[in-house]
């Protein structure tokens, strides 16, 4: 090897052993740097630069102080109303608070903080700069109380007007009358469940700040075709064959008699008149074949004891209003329900019609009192409502009023609306049990006799106001006045939101406090009409 191949290799190998030396160095330096960096942010007891939680900056702030910060950004988005509409026919408003909607601050602020303090220097570091240079953000989980929204959302497709009128069916006398329904509307109850939801998730407390207004979400709606006729199962719920009241004392036991029930003409000649649809009701005649003996035969025995009682006032100076409300109540009055036997007031009291003697009366409808078919039947329902509460029966189905009512307290009323709107409860006591009603004098009464039961619980039913809806106030141009001229043509009232519990006492001492419902009521607004 030659003198000057010998020099040029020293010098390759020298260049290769600086570099080694530097790139060493280099190495070193970042160790100790990347160690006293990530040392100096596992001591701290902030959370990272760069990280934010539901979109807020909480960098360098203390989980503390992170905390305060995001339960002052949700409180603010959760403290936003939403007005629930249906074009210009319906509207509601929805508290997020109904549904006891919350998030876990806790579990967010936890993750933010251990943001670069795992056991890993070397992904710290990597997980500070990262974080530093491009951000992270960490999302809040929420829950909710799903029964209270499915039961807001149910009261709301009850309420929406133009619903649809499913088919149905009473006896009037010896006769079967089916009432085909109205094509309607129905609630995309889905679609407003995700909408409202939606809405809350995607809040942001800034721009609630800023904008100050209530969000509107749209209802909407199918139109729905009432369900067919089904006349074979008609038969079989209508269909029986009379049975005689009876008792057995060991144990105690009633039994109601049953008339026998048969359709007097053929099956098939009911389906030829069902199938003509150019009806909206259609008349089958019947063959009755009483009982021998009925309940009212065996003797005061079976019914001694008064379980429940209870009473609301009317207008008797009424006489459209009052005679609606006696014409029902007879209906009801010695109806016997036996155990576990289901109530349907839609079925006992049946349609409403003028052939049954119902008139004109006050209702409620979009907002305004009008004149209606069987006006007042709604104290009817209410009253029955509450002494079946004292009874403490269980109550299957019941909706409040859109508006609140003069007869009984905001949160124990029950409206009734015949095809569309029932109140149904059931007998959970041992024994049957039989209602006495009588309407006169101004008084609605309604009795509920049965056998007393070991345990008779004392029940009392609280309803409390949670808001208060102020009402507005309505200017309607009326040519017929003189210019300037007002008349107040109705009578506001605010509305209210209102939780009715539900107290049982034994011997004096509370048992038992539930919520029984929760119930909302728009406001009735002031209507004035104005002279031009």
């Amino acid at each position: 090897m030659s003198t000057n191949e010998s020099k040029t290799d020293m010098k390759t190998k020298n260049k290769t052993l600086w570099k080694i030396i530097v790139i060493t160095i280099i190495f070193i330096i970042l160790l100790l740097f990347s160690t006293v960096f990530s040392l100096l942010n596992l001591g701290k007891q902030t959370i990272a630069k760069g990280v934010s939680i539901k979109g807020i900056d909480v960098s360098n702030l203390t989980m503390q102080e992170a905390t305060n910060k995001i339960n002052e950004a949700v409180n603010i988005e959760l403290m936003l109303g939403i007005e629930l509409k249906y074009g210009d026919e319906y509207s509601t408003n929805f508290d997020v608070n109904q549904i006891q909607y919350t998030y876990d601050v806790a579990s967010s602020v936890k993750e933010a903080y251990q943001i670069g303090k795992s056991n890993n220097m070397i992904v710290n570091n990597y997980t500070l700069l990262m974080t530093a240079f491009l951000g992270k953000n960490i999302e809040v989980q929420s829950t909710y109380n799903e029964n209270s929204l499915t039961g807001i959302l149910d009261d709301i497709a009850s309420k929406v007007p133009g619903l649809v009128v499913q088919a149905s069916y009473y006896i009037e006398g010896n006769e079967l009358l089916i009432d085909k329904g109205q094509v309607g509307i129905a609630v995309q109850k889905d679609a407003l469940k995700t909408k409202i939801l939606h809405n809350i998730e995607n809040r942001n407390a800034l721009e609630i700040l800023e904008n100050d207004t209530e969000e509107v979400i749209e209802i909407e709606v199918d139109t729905v075709q009432p369900e067919p006729i089904n006349l074979d199962k008609i038969y079989e719920e209508v269909h029986s064959e009379p049975q005689d009241a009876y008792y057995v004392e060991q144990p105690f036991q009633i039994f109601k008699e049953k008339d026998g029930v048969d359709f007097a003409i053929s099956m098939e000649e009911a389906k030829a008149m069902i199938a003509d649809e150019t009806k909206e009701e259609y008349t089958i005649p019947l063959k009755l074949t009483p009982a021998t003996k009925t309940i009212d035969d065996i003797g005061t025995e079976a019914f001694p004891y008064e379980i429940a009682f209870f009473s609301t006032k009317y207008d008797a100076s009424n006489k459209n209003r009052s005679g609606n409300l006696k014409i029902a109540a007879d209906k009801i009055n010695g109806t016997v329900l036996m155990p576990d036997e289901e109530f349907s007031f839609n079925e006992v009291v049946g349609k409403r019609t003028i052939e049954d003697g119902y008139t004109n009366a006050k209702i409620y409808e979009n907002g305004k009192v009008v004149d209606g078919l069987a006006g007042g039947i709604c104290q009817i329902s209410s009253t029955l409502y509450n002494v079946v509460l004292d009874a403490n029966l269980e109550i299957t189905q019941r909706r409040n009023h859109s508006y609140t009512t003069s007869y009984v307290p905001a949160g124990r009323d029950a409206t009734v609306v015949y095809g569309v709107q029932d109140f149904k409860f059931r007998n959970t006591r041992t024994y049957p049990i039989k209602f006495e009603a009588n309407v006169s004098n101004g008084i609605v009464e309604f009795r509920i006799y049965g056998i007393k039961e070991e345990l008779e619980y004392d029940v009392k039913i609280i309803p409390v106001t949670t808001q208060t809806i102020p009402y507005e106030t309505q200017y309607v141009p009326d040519p017929a006045l003189a210019p300037g001229q007002q008349v107040v043509v109705q009578a506001g009232h605010s509305g209210y939101k209102v939780t009715t519990y539900i107290e049982k006492r034994l011997a004096g001492a509370v048992v038992s406090k539930e919520v029984l419902s929760n119930d909302s009521y728009n406001a009735m607004p002031t209507i004035i009409h104005v002279g031009q």
